[in-house]
């Protein structure tokens, strides 16, 4: 049957009155002029109460909410945070008690090493590769690796290994470095290793032994900190795979447990959106019991902005 060309009829389309529909943007949400010298506090009010905006305003109102009432807060950071300059301001939040404990992935404790020892982290991996020279840092291969080799005999997670390193060697940088900070104010600091993909497995002075049991020990730390999540906060930063999954199965175990997660919120925080942060931090370990949030932007606006949201707000 071949079909011809013909008018559709409008003559019986159905309408209703504009005011009794359901309408998902209101007058009242809309974003308000920044009044001058209101600071930070002002900034977030003006703000509309619409999809992102609204999403972060209530992020905020999470964690201070987590802090004011003793509830923790994770931070899992991927490397991409500290290699950006935020360090200092995770440790100012660290101060303010805005954080209960750190995790990372095996490139963040290296860019914090680095960062503690001269100051610099993040090479030029499209001028290094070609001349052989990428990952071949002298003193990040050999006393990272040591200090993870020593820690891990001693009976340290992979975490405790660094901070007892940094805090016991007190490089120059060290105020720059979230470990020694963590170190210095009693903040458990877990590492989660996926061998292989760091720089430090290409040195002679690698243990897999030792990295991978100084790993699962922190992964049973880090299952132990998620369990205490209940009304609390985990923020995902920059992770897009080893720390989401990680934290669900973190999650999977404290459930297993009876462990209570009532009220968790969970936020991803990145510059585009990825099928495990999504999936392995927003949606699933919230289902049911929590709400999870994902905010979009890069690290080097997004974490100053909310760093000086739970300050000022």
């Amino acid at each position: 049957m071949k079909f011809n060309y013909e008018d559709f009829d409008l003559s019986g389309v159905h309408t209703y009155p504009l005011q009794s529909r359901t309408s998902q943007t209101k007058a009242a949400d809309f974003a308000k002029p920044f009044v001058p010298g209101t600071g930070i506090a002002g900034l977030i009010r003006a703000m509309p109460a619409i999809l992102g905006a609204s999403d972060f305003k209530a992020v905020v109102d999470a964690m201070r909410t987590a802090h004011g009432a003793g509830r923790g807060i994770i931070w899992g950071l991927g490397a991409h945070v500290l290699k950006t300059g935020l360090s200092p301001l995770l440790i100012d939040l660290m101060e303010r008690g805005f954080v209960s404990a750190v995790a990372t992935n095996g490139a963040g404790v290296i860019h914090d090493f680095e960062i503690a020892l001269s100051g610099s982290t993040s090479e030029d991996v499209d001028e290094a590769l070609g001349p052989g020279r990428f990952g071949m840092a002298e003193e990040t291969g050999r006393l990272l690796n040591g200090a993870i080799n020593d820690g891990v005999k001693d009976g340290l997670g992979l975490g405790q290994a660094v901070a007892r390193y940094l805090r016991t060697t007190r490089p120059s940088h060290a105020h720059l470095s979230v470990i020694a900070a963590a170190a210095r104010l009693n903040v458990p600091v877990t590492v989660h290793v996926a061998l292989g993909t760091d720089i430090i497995h290409m040195h002679p002075a690698a243990s897999g032994a030792a990295l991978g049991e100084g790993s699962l020990r922190d992964f049973r730390y880090f299952v132990s900190n998620v369990a205490r999540l209940e009304r609390g906060v985990y923020l995902n930063c920059g992770s897009a795979v080893v720390l989401p999954e990680v934290f669900l199965k973190a999650v999977a175990l404290a459930r297993n447990q009876g462990r209570s997660l009532e009220g968790l919120t969970t936020v991803n925080l990145d510059f585009v959106r990825l099928y495990r942060p999504q999936t392995n931090v927003v949606s699933r370990p919230v289902a049911g019991f929590g709400k999870g949030y994902s905010l979009v932007g890069h690290h080097e606006i997004m974490i100053p902005l909310l760093a000086a949201a739970l300050i000022d707000t």
